[in-house]
């Protein structure tokens, strides 16, 4: 390690040293730095690349508000990029490599790009890439996509888990420096169940940073007193390494880095864990973020914040310099000549705007060169500071040699949570800041967070708001506590910008905003700080403008002639920080989100070679190919023929299966359906539509009634949840009075599809005398309840296939060995399984809508089900289905098609239009929805949705399909192509 720059003290451990690597440099830090600390402990500077022109850039805070030092940690499948040194704790082994380079940091081709600065100026993108049009995708989007971007993804999958978690509180504190500390000590003691969440990995927040006494102690011994009663108090709960994302209706998103300060996670432990927090009450001590001021070269690698210049000798005992110049325009950043001269620190200047400050302010620079009425013009330099040079009060030029230039503009209090609610930034003059306005009743702002910057402010106001919050929860602890702290200069005069610099000078370090974006903006017309944000791109780099949007806003104010509080701000969402898609998601990834889910005879499929298809969750057999067969279609035509001639089985056990029982159950479906169940006998199948409450058709399917009170409804594989949702919502919400009890029983029936011409005979020589399958006794539509052996089954007499068919139903346990029962029953009948292929041309050929019908765009009548809605009730979507544009005649309906060459193919998706008319959006008549080979026809055919479609049957219509170069003639035909008598399904 480099020991020039690793001072003594700090809050680090020095018995416990971590190495780590940057860009393959092996350097060693210790327990406590964080990576940033770490490398300006080993003197490095340049630490990155700008987003657009690739200036070198080094550390310019050290918190979460940086914007240069983003860097890729890990590797392989842990590799994150876009990462803050700042925020990062240094752990053993740690791998980071900076990003936006190539080949290498120092060495940066792309820095090119900043010989076309003149060219690369606010809104070029809207300027340069607009012709020819041609050009974008093939030439202007390639290269925009290459150049841009700040690190990479690895592309694999992330082998971490994250969680989620909910908390409830009275009282939440964000943020643990001495505002959140003294609150939650105050509500904590009151008997106040407190969440306090901190960010950082240490509590103490500034007292970490700065020297200063708090009843006689230092303030970092009183942040570990105070975190050490607190961790004893049983109503407390710490949450640190943790950042509140947002404020949402009476719930706060919290995300938890559990093992972000580890390599590798330990076994069974989140590496992130996602909180929803609902507090009775909220108080946010955030802080306050330091203002930069806008000069020319203020991106240097050794331009600083001084508040981070106090952090890293204080707390980190790490130099970020040797020979500093101090440019503060207000009193808190004379606090860095005092602390980096303690450290050794030389300082050759302190810049200061004003032309008088107080003498005990100026007491703080000793006998270090001091000029007021002056300020700094230009940063000079490469890949780091070399000299600074101001302009004093007389206007003559100075030039200083220095590795480290220390700025502060003022601070902005940190309100952007207190906003995410609608709540707004108010401008205070006497603060030269925005303070919130408007925040949620039950949030409280306390410390620097409300403009309140000292810290006898921030004690008294934390345990002020602690106590009077946990009073309000019910928890009196009498007056809130007193602390005696150290005396504090706070008085600011704002520069937001040095005029006459000589390089550029830049408002948003990270998206590279510079002062003459700002200026060409407002020429322009981009004046509205909303329209200045996306001309410019000023606040919307990953910091979201935290040290830069305050500047833009002030300079455009000034540019306008307006003052700051007519100006405005702009409006902040969540989330306030970066949160990983993976944390939102918690454990419901991959396939704990969307399981594989397996029918009961799924082994036996796989046996009788089947080709699988994903249908919602389930796995279903999409064909079942014989030797010699090799194409799909080969072996579907020969399934569609058997059930057709002989007997076919098919598994439909992930059509959802709903049980409903009760005395009210006809009345509750004949409110769900369009047409009428009260009437429905005891043994009997009705189909049935249903509607969503606009009066679009929501799902279709049967319903059985196996007893008086007790129902079995049917639904599409696809709709079977929402479908279940629906009857919940109106039970529970609409109609809870009627006496009606739910429950999906999908998993725990399997069922299968016997259809055929010998389908009776099959499922009569599987029962034996056991049941009697005659037409009397189960006629068409019929259904009951028989043993199977000694096992409980049910038949219904329904028929997707137009064919003579059965449904037979039995416990999940038993659907494998049904399966197998079935083949060897059929063995002598020429039976064959079937699967969603042939069992989709078989509904193609009878017509039967199904999911590319049911589209969310079809109405009961598009679909030829128009006279199945009931006049004589009422029922969900009756009255939004008869609004005018429901009803009108020139809607597309549903009818068949066959092309007048029976050699040309149909496919899904082709638009339909009168011949010889010019196909454009104005003409079209409609489009296929669903198309299949028709063995029974020997030719294609397909269903679709045309206007006046039923009306045109025996007229030909154009088939128009661009995509895939198709033009062609078809017959309009009735929908149902086989069968349409229905004598077969009768038997």
């Amino acid at each position: 390690m480099s020991t020039s720059s690793r001072l003594s003290g700090g809050l680090i451990d020095r018995g416990k040293p971590l190495r780590f690597s940057f860009d393959g440099k092996r350097m060693t830090g210790y327990a406590g730095d964080t990576l940033a600390s770490a490398l300006v402990a080993n003197g490095t500077r340049l630490v990155g690349r700008s987003f657009k022109y690739h200036r070198p850039r080094g550390i310019f805070t050290a918190g979460p508000e940086e914007p240069n030092a983003l860097v890729e940690l890990r590797s392989g499948a842990r590799c994150e990029p876009n990462t803050k040194a700042t925020t990062v704790e240094l752990y053993d082994g740690l791998e980071a490599h900076s990003q936006n380079r190539w080949p290498s940091l120092a060495f940066d081709l792309h820095a090119v790009h900043q010989l076309g600065s003149p060219l690369l100026v606010a809104g070029f993108y809207y300027k340069t890439f607009m012709w020819p049009a041609s050009f974008w995708e093939k030439l202007y989007e390639p290269l925009i996509r290459r150049s841009a971007g700040l690190g990479s993804l690895s592309g694999e999958a992330d082998p971490d888990a994250y969680e989620k978690a909910m908390a409830f509180c009275d009282l939440l504190i964000v943020g643990a420096g001495p505002a959140g500390l003294a609150a939650a000590l105050a509500a904590g003691r009151a008997g106040a169940r407190v969440i306090l969440v901190e960010e950082d990995f240490r509590l103490g927040g500034r007292l970490l940073s700065e020297v200063c006494e708090i009843d006689g102690t230092s303030g970092a011994n009183w942040a570990e007193q105070a975190e050490a009663e607190l961790a004893s108090l049983g109503n407390v709960r710490i949450l640190r390494r943790a950042n509140v994302f947002g404020i949402y209706d009476d719930e706060v998103g919290v995300l938890e880095r559990v093992a972000d300060h580890l390599p590798v996670p330990p076994a069974f432990t989140p590496r992130q864990r996602l909180w929803k927090i609902m507090p009775r009450e909220t108080l946010l001590a955030t802080g306050a973020i330091e203002r930069p001021i806008v000069f020319g070269g203020n991106d240097r690698p050794g331009v600083m914040l001084a508040s981070a210049a106090r952090t890293y000798v204080n707390r980190f005992a790490a130099a970020p310099g040797h020979r500093a110049v101090v440019f503060t325009s207000g009193d808190d950043g004379w606090r860095s000549v005092a602390d980096l001269t303690r450290a050794g620190v030389g300082i050759a200047a302190v810049v200061d705007p004003r032309r008088e400050v107080a003498a005990s302010v100026r007491a703080l620079a000793g006998n270090v060169p001091v000029h007021l009425g002056a300020s700094v013009t230009d940063a000079i330099g490469g890949r780091r500071l070399r000299s600074v040079e101001i302009v004093d009060a007389a206007g003559k030029r100075h030039s200083f040699e220095a590795d480290l230039l220390t700025v502060s503009g003022g601070w902005n209090p940190n309100i952007a949570l207190a906003t995410h609610l609608g709540g707004k930034g108010e401008w205070r003059d006497d603060l030269s800041a925005f303070v919130a306005a408007g925040a949620p009743k039950s949030m409280t702002l306390a410390g620097a967070a409300a403009g309140r910057f000292t810290l006898a402010q921030a004690l008294e106001d934390g345990a002020r708001w602690g106590v009077e919050a946990a009073s309000r929860c019910g928890h009196s602890s009498g007056s809130p506590p007193s602390y005696r702290a150290s005396d504090e200069a706070f008085a600011v005069s704002p520069l937001w910008q040095v005029v006459g610099a000589r390089t550029k000078a830049f408002v948003d370090l990270q998206n590279d905003v510079t002062a003459e974006d700002v200026a060409i903006s407002a020429r322009e017309g981009f004046r509205s700080v909303e329209h200045l944000k996306r001309y410019t791109t000023l606040g919307m780099a990953t910091d979201q403008g935290k040290t830069s949007n305050v500047n833009g806003l002030a300079m455009m104010a000034a540019l306008t002639g307006r003052d700051i509080a007519a100006t405005g701000t702009t409006r902040v969402r969540p989330p306030q920080v970066p949160v990983a898609i993976a944390a939102f998601g918690g454990l419901s990834t991959g396939k704990h989100f969307k399981p594989t889910r397996l029918t009961a005879s799924h082994d036996w499929a796989i046996e009788q070679g089947a080709t699988f298809v994903e249908t919602g969750q389930w796995l279903r057999a999409q064909w079942f190919a014989k030797p010699g067969e090799t194409d799909w279609l080969q072996s579907v035509v020969r399934e569609v023929n058997a059930v057709r001639s002989a007997v076919g089985i098919c598994d439909v056990s992930t059509l959802g299966k709903i049980a409903l029982c009760g005395a009210d159950v006809g009345t509750f479906l004949d409110r769900v359906y369009i047409n009428t169940f009260s009437t429905l006998a005891v043994g009997k199948v009705r189909y049935g539509v249903m509607l969503r409450e606009d009066g679009f058709v929501m799902d279709d399917g049967t319903t059985a009634r196996l007893a008086d009170d007790h129902y079995v409804m049917s639904t599409t594989t696809a709709n079977a949840v929402k479908v279940m949702q629906h009857l919940e919502f109106c039970h529970q919400v609409l109609w809870p009075e009627l006496d009606v009890q739910m429950v999906s029983v999908t998993e725990q029936w399997a069922q299968v599809s016997v259809a055929g011409p010998k389908a009776r005979v099959l499922l009569q020589k599987l029962f034996g005398d056991s049941a009697d399958l005659s037409d009397a006794a189960l006629p068409y539509m019929g259904c009951g309840e028989y043993q199977l052996g000694g096992v409980p089954a049910r038949l219904f007499r329904i028929s997707f296939s137009g064919e003579l068919a059965y449904e037979i139903a039995v416990p999940a346990g038993y659907g494998d060995a049904l399966m197998r029962a079935l083949m060897a029953a059929g063995e002598g009948l020429g039976v064959v399984p079937y699967g969603t292929e042939a069992l989709g041309v078989m509904r193609i050929e009878k017509g039967h809508a199904a999911g590319n019908e049911l589209s969310g765009q079809t109405v009961a009548r598009d679909l030829g089900l128009g006279r199945m809605m009931s006049t004589k009730k009422d029922f969900v979507g009756r009255v939004m289905a008869g609004r005018p544009a429901l009803i009108d005649p020139q809607r597309p309906t549903l009818i068949g098609l066959r092309p007048v060459d029976r050699t040309t193919r149909l496919r899904n998706g082709a638009h339909l239009f009168t011949p010889g008319v010019t196909p454009s959006p104005e003409t079209d008549q409609g489009y296929i929805t669903s198309s299949a080979f028709s063995p029974s026809l020997g030719h294609w055919i397909a269903l679709a949705l045309l206007v006046r479609g039923p009306e045109r049957i025996g007229e030909r219509i154009r088939v128009y399909d661009p995509i895939r170069s198709e033009d062609y003639e078809a017959e309009i035909v009735s929908p149902v192509f086989v069968d349409p008598e229905g004598g077969r399904l009768r038997g």
